[in-house]
């Protein structure tokens, strides 16, 4: 049961891009399907999707959202209403142009029954929530109207890559109508601290909070929140965005409502997502070379236990040995519920049975066999101490299998944090910029810089050149971005200093 065998090939510093899509494989994650762009996720992948959406599920709800489902499609239209908008996402957009299919004379289906109107299948729900907010509030005992919905979403990609850029994707997104400006504005900081929580503590990805330039703004928003994680070849990920739309979509839609006073007002809203590119930030922050990497709050499955039986005499024995502690770790507590355990008794060599898990990530792995059962041990192996498996009494592991969780979480997300702060730099100049995301002794070359700071006057000029010059944008205004300073680019005065970094 060699490593070498059963490890990741490439490694991340051979191939961080082709590592990447075998960690996904050899966890049976997700795979591509006939339809370019679009992905099957699988039990294990969706097991950690379920788990992401039901906590962010709780979170939402007890902050006073409800959940509610919209139409799949939106009729051009509504699209059109907000001119921002719609330039933002018309490249993107998947359109239905027909009702049927027909068969031809030589008995070839064809798209027949022209629709009246495009259909848009959705990229985003702000147009068809907000006409049908428009219906819902008429005063403002209606508000605040705190809407979520979960749901996929369709942007035609041209560069698909599993979880991280898809044709089709799953998410979820709020939606949400104010009285006061100031209202909605709290509404967005709300839930970019909520997503940043989830962030940090469920998938232990550690995250900058900041607000995006002009350029980076939602389509149609007064302003966007976001939270922005390092991946481990020091890329940005944007993880999750949280919009302030002033009044713009209530203009586009009508959302009106009568004041106290009696007054016509426009509704002030906002909307905001997370997706599962969070998945694809879970992998790249802690997957290793033997594959992925699995944070235990969000794990489908917190312990996998594997029968040793390499006697048939003594296999009911391991057997009943298994169940009976499985039976005994459901009934412990970990993160608000019980812990989620399997049994694995295919018939497999012991070997690959335990690759096998190891690839997927879980927590934790306990292996007994008979020489286990006389000495009341088990063979425990931590995911985020690699490969390592180390023996244990069996009262004692069961009486610390909570806390060895516990740690396995905070391990985790205290390494990632380590790397963040480690290639996290200040810069003065534009050179030093330069020379960070272009080094001189760069062998390879999907290895970049890191996040950099450095202050920027806000002249958009720069913004383009950097995506031009280095394929760097500013991910974030980081929230305290510190003293005013002079600009690396024009030497005129800053406000403060800004994230820069290349992305996903």
């Amino acid at each position: 049961m060699g490593k070498a065998r059963n490890a990741i090939s490439p490694t991340r510093e051979e191939n961080y891009p082709e590592w990447y899509q075998q960690v996904v494989k050899a966890a049976d994650l997700a795979e591509n399907t006939p339809v370019r762009g679009c992905m099957v996720i699988k039990p294990w992948g969706y097991g950690i999707w379920e788990n992401i959406r039901d906590s962010l599920d709780i979170m939402f709800k007890e902050t006073g959202h409800k959940n509610a489902y919209f139409p799949l499609f939106i009729p051009k239209s509504f699209l059109q209403r907000e001119a921002e908008h719609i330039d933002g996402f018309a490249k993107e957009c998947a359109v239905v142009t027909h009702s049927r299919l027909e068969a031809d004379e030589d008995g070839v289906l064809q798209p027949a029954g022209e629709l009246d109107e495009p259909l848009i299948v959705r990229p985003t729900s702000e147009t068809i929530i907000g006409e049908l907010f428009a219906r819902w509030v008429q005063s403002y005992r209606d508000l605040p109207l705190l809407i979520n919905q979960w749901a996929n979403v369709v942007r035609w990609e041209m560069r698909p890559r599993l979880f991280l850029r898809t044709a089709e994707f799953l998410w979820q997104e709020g939606h949400t109508v104010h009285a006061t400006s100031q209202e909605a504005v709290e509404e967005t900081k709300l839930i970019l601290k909520l997503y940043a929580d989830f962030a940090e503590n469920w998938l232990a990805m550690p995250v900058l909070c900041g607000e995006k330039t002009e350029s980076e703004r939602f389509p149609g928003a007064e302003s966007t929140l976001c939270i922005e994680a390092m991946m481990q070849d020091r890329k940005a990920l944007q993880a999750g965005t949280s919009h302030f739309l002033g009044q713009n979509f209530s203009k586009a839609c009508g959302i009106k409502f009568q004041s106290e006073e009696g007054k016509e007002e426009l509704g002030w809203t906002t909307s905001w997502g997370v997706s599962t590119r969070l998945i694809g930030g879970m992998i790249m922050t802690h997957a290793d070379d033997d594959g992925l990497v699995v944070p235990p709050k969000v794990a489908p499955t917190h312990a996998v236990i594997l029968p040793v039986t390499p006697k048939e005499e003594t296999r009911g024995q391991v057997l009943e040995a298994c169940e009976k502690l499985a039976k005994e770790l459901r009934q412990k507590d970990f993160s608000g519920g019980h812990l989620r355990v399997e049994i694995d008794d295919r018939d497999l060599r012991g070997g690959d049975k335990y690759w096998s898990w190891v690839k997927k990530g879980v927590p934790l792995t306990i292996e007994i066999g008979p020489r286990d059962l006389e000495k009341g041990t088990v063979f425990v192996g931590r995911r985020d101490q690699g490969a390592k498996r180390e023996g244990m009494e069996m009262a004692s592991f069961l009486d610390q299998v909570p806390q060895i969780l516990v740690d396995i979480q905070t391990t985790l997300f205290s390494r990632a944090l380590a790397f963040q702060q480690e290639h996290t730099q200040v810069f003065e100049s534009q050179d030093e910029l330069y020379d960070y995301f272009t080094p001189k002794n760069l062998t390879k070359p999907e290895i970049h810089g890191g996040f950099a700071l450095a202050h920027w006057d806000r002249d958009p000029q720069w913004e383009e050149k950097l995506k031009n010059d280095l394929k760097v944008t500013i991910r974030c205004i980081p929230k305290g971005s510190g003293e005013p300073g002079t600009c690396i680019f024009s030497g005129n005065r800053s406000p403060g200093r800004v994230v820069l970094a290349k992305s996903y």
